[in-house]
């Protein structure tokens, strides 16, 4: 039994899917963020064209 408490104790292929889980949990955040920053500004930048569109159209 304390062998295998012992061996248990030093495998560390859980610790490595851990990290990896980690590592992509942060990389989907910082899509996340940089998609919703960037998506904002894309809204604005439409919004302010399509509104020099309207006010530039012959009348």
């Amino acid at each position: 039994m304390t062998k295998l408490f012992t061996r248990f104790l030093q495998d560390e292929s859980g610790a490595t899917a851990i990290e990896y889980g980690l590592i992509a949990a942060l990389i989907s955040i910082g899509i996340i963020a940089g998609a919703t920053s960037l998506g904002g500004s894309v809204n604005n930048t439409f919004n302010s064209l399509g509104g020099t569109m309207v006010n530039a159209a012959p009348k």
